[in-house]
This record gives structure tokens, sequence and C-alpha cells, in this order.
């Protein structure tokens, strides 16, 4: 204990020690001497709760009180811990007790006050031992008279009881505290200890000199400034640093002949993290941190680090981040789409003013439209990208056609595929040549150093970026060389990217051309106009028709591959292929439907075979069949959203024709409906990128189309126009298909129909019949040609077919000829041999006919042949 941390222990152990035995002694006096105001207050509590409550005053004047009364007061006994609770009535008698035997006996004690309305409390020794008991009285609510009392009683020693079960916990937390504050009181000893290290006066002499000795051979300068800002202490960095006085301990901070800014910033006093102070020649990096905290004494110590020889590695370590978060910038910045002539701009807005005055971008002028140039530094370039401080400048303008000369840094850099620094543009010569007039000009507007680095990417020279600084910007040295090589270097690749997918997307968009109808073929039946809108993620596979049948009918044809690219483009180029090979087929809409689901279904189990590309993932196809002779058109439609049809008074409606299911799930029927037309209509067929797409519904399409067919003129090109500005979006997100036509009606008196017995002689009479009508229609030339056409038919039909047997001619674009019969067998072309007396009817027809062919109804066949008008 010769130390004063022993010292100091003991006296604290011995303190709390003797704080803790005075605490537990004051807990039990205080404990004991308030059990009987703390039995009286319980006692005086429980009865008049019980005096109160509910239901009491009905026991008192029931027939039975004890009944009632007894197991209520039993059980409030057990719930509030006291002795025993006792109800009298006014000549004190009990009601209740604890034990029954007392029941109906005088109640021992004074009761008489309660019954005049007072509270009675006693102290008194009974048979249980010394308790207290109190007496309240019961009133009736309805009249307040006092109608009994209660009393109830506890034990002091059953209060006492509760002080001494809690004795042990609070023995047990004065001997814990005791044992915390002691085992903190050695901890504090030990730090005491640990930091004197035992060592008496003489010791700690010798260590603080030792401590003053470092502190004057650091090289970092110390001063320790009191509160009222006199200098207390400087080590002998800091009178380097500061080039103090030798006097200048003692002194205050500002007599000592520091700049303003040092001598303020000193005798603030406020705390300091690395503020930079110039301070003569030199850069001082300086720290302040007062001493008052913790209780400490007022002033402040501040450290002095010179970093003049670190600003220079600074400088550069700052512009080494720039360029670090400029080629971030330009990865996020540049590339965002796939479009050459915005990533060209990109690459110029980024780098402006960052690291350039101004940029410039050109490209080879194949470049733009997606091929790969030639590796020759002559090609004509385009300028695509310019960004400048300055909007007016004399650089050559965006999309000017630029011719590189041979023998320039330009044609140089283009031939080698290497970046060239021109740090000194006033001094250098050669860059002259590509055009001195604009060269003088650039010099005249400031700009005096520029970067050249050709856009380079998977070997292919797409074209050169130009860095220009002017003014008062640094000039260009070799670390800024180097940062618009790997700059350019990334925009290059994101160039390339967008050249290869422009040849592509075009590629795509060609075939997608190709493969729909160049134009419409000429025919009476229909005036016909027709929209393509591509969608703006490229090629997709929606197309339309337009096909000429016999009969002067007319087929209109609309359908949607789903997906976008060229695989959707050409599955949309063989199903288009197919419809128009079923159509020579001459078959009903919902026949036609069903072999092209059959043709869809075997395309993907071609296409998912090992090997094959990818499955078609789905079709829709309406097609339509209209009949100037009948007004009928026929129309049957697979998984498409249904047509729309105006009437000539601009009522519009949506035609009820049966929804089949989309082309490839094969199984499934297909239903054609008939829609008997009105002349001078409009049908409206559509793909569903016209009234669908992620932010509308297709009913909602379907309204807004509604509206735009009732408004819109009454032409076909009026009504594509009204329909595309109402429906569709500046940037479609699928492709629409829009074919319109307004529907005409072959003339009664271009119509001439006979029936024909089934008798040889007939045919005589049916070629009078026809003579006679084309001399009406002005044909005369070509009455031979169609009498042997309709001899043969007919000849046929008498021959091998049944009756009915009926002849129409149509006086179309070209003069059909009909001949029905109601028998499906179809006659067959033959090439009779030279002594055969047969077989040579159908040949004579194919021979002097342009078109002949079959088709079937629903009654029989219509065999019919075309010729070109005669004479006419």
């Amino acid at each position: 204990m010769r130390s004063v941390a022993g010292q100091v222990f003991a006296l604290q152990v011995v303190v709390v020690l003797l704080l803790v035995l005075a605490a537990v002694l004051a807990l039990v006096l205080e404990s004991h001497r308030d059990s009987t105001a703390e039995a009286r207050d319980r006692s005086v509590a429980v009865a008049q709760t019980f005096a109160n409550s509910p239901g009491i005053v009905a026991a008192m004047q029931s027939p039975d009180p004890t009944a009632i009364l007894q197991p209520r007061a039993q059980a409030a006994r057990v719930a509030s811990g006291v002795d025993f609770i006792v109800v009298i009535n006014p000549d004190g008698i009990r009601y209740t007790h604890p034990l029954t035997d007392r029941i109906g006996k005088k109640f021992v004690g004074t009761y008489e006050p309660a019954l005049n309305g007072q509270v009675v409390t006693q102290q008194l020794t009974g048979t249980i031992g010394p308790l207290v008991q109190a007496v309240v009285p019961i009133y009736n609510p309805a009249n307040g008279q006092i109608i009994g009392a209660v009393s109830a009683g506890i034990t002091i020693s059953r209060v006492n009881g509760v002080v001494d079960h809690q004795l042990p916990l609070v023995f047990g937390t004065a001997a814990g505290a005791l044992a915390l504050a002691t085992t903190g009181t050695a901890l504090a000893s030990r730090r005491v200890l640990r930091q004197t290290r035992g060592l008496g006066p003489a010791e700690m002499t010798r260590m603080y000199e030792h401590h003053d000795a470092v502190l004057h051979a650091v090289r970092e300068g110390v001063l320790i400034i009191g509160g009222d800002g006199v200098l207390l202490l400087a080590n002998d960095e800091a009178r380097r640093l500061l080039r103090l006085p030798a006097d200048a301990e003692g002194r205050a901070v500002t007599d000592l002949g520091l700049d303003d800014e040092a001598a303020e910033l000193l005798a603030s006093g406020r705390g300091v993290s690395d503020r930079v102070l110039l301070t003569g020649d030199r850069l001082l990096v300086v720290n302040i941190r007062t001493t008052d905290r913790n209780g400490g004494p007022p002033g402040s110590v501040a450290t002095l680090r010179d970093s003049t020889e670190l600003h220079a590695v600074s400088d550069t370590a700052q512009a080494a981040r720039r360029g670090l978060k400029l080629l971030y910038d330009a990865t996020v910045a540049v590339g965002t789409t796939l479009d050459v002539t915005r990533t060209a701009e990109e690459l110029a807005q980024v780098a402006v003013p960052r690291f350039a005055d101004y940029v410039t971008v050109d490209l080879a002028e194949v470049v733009l439209r997606g091929e790969e140039p030639a590796p020759s530094s002559g090609a004509p370039m385009r300028r695509v990208a310019f960004s400048g401080v300055r909007a007016r400048s004399p650089f050559y303008p965006v999309g000017e056609l630029i011719t590189i000369r041979p023998a320039t840094p330009q044609a140089w850099s283009l031939e080698t595929g290497r970046a060239v620094l021109d740090s000194d543009l006033a001094s250098s010569t050669d860059w002259l040549a590509q055009d001195p007039e604009r060269a003088g000009r650039l010099l005249e507007f400031g700009v005096h150093s520029v970067v050249r680095v050709p856009l380079r990417a998977r070997g292919v020279l797409l074209g050169i970026a130009k860095f220009w600084r002017s003014d008062a910007s640094e000039r260009f040295d070799q670390d800024d060389l180097s940062l618009a090589e790997e700059l350019v270097a990334r925009a290059a690749v994101c160039v390339d990217n967008a050249r290869r997918y422009t040849r592509e997307h075009a590629m795509a968009m060609t075939l997608q051309r190709s493969l729909l109808p160049h134009g419409l073929p000429e025919q009476n039946a229909l005036e016909v106009a027709h929209r393509y809108r591509a969608a703006q993620a490229g090629v997709s596979g929606d197309w339309f028709d337009v096909i000429p049948l016999p009969g002067a009918r007319v087929a209109l044809v609309v359908g949607d591959v789903v997906g976008h690219g060229l695989h959707a483009a050409a599955t949309m180029g063989r199903l288009r292929t197919a419809v128009h090979n079923f159509s020579t087929l001459d078959l009903p809409p919902d026949e036609l439907l069903g072999h092209l689901d059959d043709l869809v279904n075997r395309l993907d189990q071609d296409q998912t075979a090992p090997g094959g590309a990818d499955a078609v993932t789905g079709a829709s196809c309406l097609y339509a069949i209209y009949d100037p002779v009948s007004r009928i058109c026929t129309m049957a439609r697979a998984g498409h959203p249904p047509p729309a049809l105006v009437h000539p008074d601009g009522t519009v409606e949506f035609a009820d024709v049966p929804a089949g299911p989309p082309l490839g799930l094969g199984g499934l029927p297909f239903f054609a409906a008939d829609l008997e037309v009105p002349e001078g209509s409009r049908l409206v067929l559509y793909t569903d990128g016209l009234v669908e797409d992620r932010e509308r519904d297709i009913d909602e399409g379907l309204e807004l189309l509604r509206q735009a067919l009732e408004s819109s003129g009454p032409g076909p090109e009026e009504t594509c126009e009204a329909v595309l500005a109402a429906l569709l979006p500046d940037h479609p997100t699928d492709d629409v298909a829009l074919l319109v036509a307004r529907t005409r009606v072959l003339a009664a008196d271009r119509i001439a129909e006979w029936d024909v017995p089934s008798d040889p002689a007939a045919v005589s009479d049916a070629r009078a019949a026809v003579s006679r009508q084309l001399a009406l229609w002005g044909l005369e030339e070509m009455a031979f040609v169609t009498e042997l056409i309709l001899s043969e038919l007919i000849t046929n039909a008498i021959r091998y077919a049944t009756e009915p047997i009926r002849v129409r001619l149509l006086h179309d674009r070209s003069l059909i000829c009909e001949v029905s019969d109601s028998s499906s067998t179809s006659p067959h072309l033959r090439y009779a041999a030279t002594m055969d007396e047969g077989g040579r009817g159908l040949f004579l027809v194919a021979q002097f006919a342009e078109r002949w062919g079959t088709r079937y109804t629903a009654t029989g066949k219509v065999i019919w042949a075309e010729q070109a008008l005669i004479g006419e």
C-alpha cells in the first residue's frame, strides 16, 4: 500500500462498505416502523372496497345474507391477502367469518362509530396475534342509510413477513454493489499503476526529459497554445516552419510576426482537420485539437506538416482521378443507343468541357450506312458530331463531307491507326495543308493544341476524333494523349456496335420490305389503300395482301407473326407465299385457314428438330373474299382482331366473324361468316399493333378505332391517314398493317346468265345467246372464241355432269365465262392422240383463254375461263 493507487483503493472500499451497511440498516428500521401503518392502510382499503362492491346492499337485504356474502368475503380475503373480512348488521351480528362457527355471533370490537358513518381502526391482540382491524359502514345508495358494516383485519406479522422476505434480496444487492465497486476501484488503481509504471519522482522526471527530447526530434511541428492565445510550447520543427523567434513561448500568437491568416487560425482555438495554409513559400497542413475536452485545461494543440513537395504529387493524382472519372462517365454515357450518329454525339458531349474545349468526330461515309470502310486514308469523311464551350466556331459544321488530304497529320493518323498530339498548332505547319484558310481562322479563334485519335474497333477504321483546346486552357501533354486514346477506344467499340446493328437492321428491313407487296394488283371490285408502319424495335411479321380471284372476286388478307427480327420476317414471307398458293385453289376462307394451320404445324416440327431454327411462336390471319356480283363478303379469322365495316352513311360496326384459334395450334376448326356489304362501304382490316399495346387494352383500342372511322373521310386513303393519326403512337412497339377497301358492285347490265337444259341440242341455243350478249357489249370480235369456249364447257357439263347447268358471262376487266353444274367431279386437261376423236375440248379452252380453272361451291362446281377484252 505504499503507492497512491493502493491507498485510494483501500479508502474507496471502506467508504462503499459503510454506505451499503447504513443503507441496509435504514431500510430494516424503516420497514419495521411502517408495518403498523401498512397494516392499517391495507385493512381500511380492503374493508371499504368490499363495502362498496356491487351487490352488497342487495345481499344485506336478502332473506339469507350469509349464503351470499360468505363465499364472496372468503374470495376477497384470499385475493387481498388480509386475515379476515367480517360483515355485521346494525346489531353487531356477524354475517361472515373465516370460521363458520362464529357466524351469527356478536362482533368483538368497536363498531358503533361505523354505524354512525365513521371509519374505525383498532390495534389489538386477538386469537391470531397482534393485528390491526378496520370497520367501515355500508350505505344504501337508494336512501343513504347505513345498513351494516364491514370489518377487515391483518396481522402485523404478515406485513413484517413481506419485508423479511425482501431482506435477502436487499443484502444480495448490497453485496453485489460492494463487489462491483471493489472491482471498479481495483481496475482504476491498476490503470493508474500501469500508466505510472510504478515509477518514483526521480524516474518520472527522467521520463519527461526523454519525452521532451522526442518532441523536438520529430519532423512535425507541435504548438501548445493556452486558452488566452499565449504560446505555451513550440518544438524545434514548429519554430523552423513558422520562423518563430527564440522567446516565442510565453507570448501571444498574434505577436509572433506570423501571416495574418496563420495567426488568426492558430489563435482561434477552434478544431481544424488538414487545413492547407500558405506561409511564405511553404504549404503547411494544419491540424488543431482543443485540450479542454474531458475536463482538460483550456487551450489547443496544433500540428504542422510541410506538404510543399507533396503538392505536385497531389496534382498528378488529382489529374489521374479526373481522368478515371471521365472514363467511367464515358462508359455510362457513350453507347446508350445503337445509333452511329448518336454515339458519336455522346462521345463529343462527354469530353466537353472536362477534357477539351471542342471535340469533333468524323466518320467514314460508308459507316453511316452500316458498311465496313475500305482501309484507306482517302475515304471521304462526314462530320457527324461537334461539341464546344462556344456554339459559334470556325470548325467544319456537322454534316460537312470532308476529304482527307494526303501528307497531313489526319491522313498519317488514319493510315497508321495511331493517335497524334500537336501541342503547339501555331508553330506547326503540316496540319495547314488540309485547309489553310480554315486553319488560320482556328488560330485566330484561339485554338492552340489538338489530339487526333482514329476510331478503330475490331480491326476496322471507322473515322477520327479530334480534341481541341483554346484560350486559357492548358496545352495537351502525353498524359492527355493516353487518356484520349483510352476514351476513343471505348467509344469506337460502341460506334462499331451501332454500325453493325445499322447494317443488320437495314438487311432485315430490306428482307421484310421485299416480302411485302410492292404494289396492289389491278381489279375493279375494290378501291384499296394500305399502310405499313414498322415497330421501333425493328422488323416484325405483319403482312397484308390483295389477291384477285376468278369471277371478278378479290381476296383481302392481313396477318401477323408473333415476334420481331429476321426469323419473324422470314416466317411471314413463307406464310404469305402459302396464302397465295392456297388462294389459287379458290378455297373458302375457313378451309384456307385450315391448310395454313397445317403448314404452321409442319414448320414448327421442322424448326424444333435438332439443328433447326427457332420455332414459330404463333401467328394470326384474317382472310376475306369479296364478290362484287352478289355483294357478299365471306370472312374467317385465326386469332386475329375482327374487321371493321364502315357503312356508306358513316356508321361503324365490327363484323361478327367467329374467332378461330391462332395458327399453329392444330386440330381446331375455323368457321366462316357471310356478310352482305352495301356498295360504297369500307372494309377495314388491321393487325393488333394498331389497337393494342402495353398501355392500352384492345377494348379501348377498338373504341378509338371506331371513333376515328366515324370521323374519317369516305376515301380509303383518307381513312388510312385518319386511323394512323388517331391510334398510332410516335414510337410504336409493334408493327402495324392496315388495309382499307371501299366496295364496288358489278353493274347488272354487265352480267348475263342462262339456264341450259341437259340436252346436246341446247348448245347451239346457248352459243346464239352468247353472241347476242357480246354484240350488246360491243365485243363482237370475241364471239367466235367465246362460243368455242362455252361450247366445250357446256358439252362437258351435259355429258359428264348433272343438272342444273348454268352459264354466266361477266364483263369486267376481262370477259369471264362460267359454266356451273351440280357435280363435284373436276375435268382434267388431256392431250389427245392423233387418231383420237375426243379429248381436245379443255385443251382448246386452255389455248384460247388467258386463264381457266375450277372452283367448288356448296352445290357443285364452276368451270371458268377468262379472256382479255378485244374491241371495247
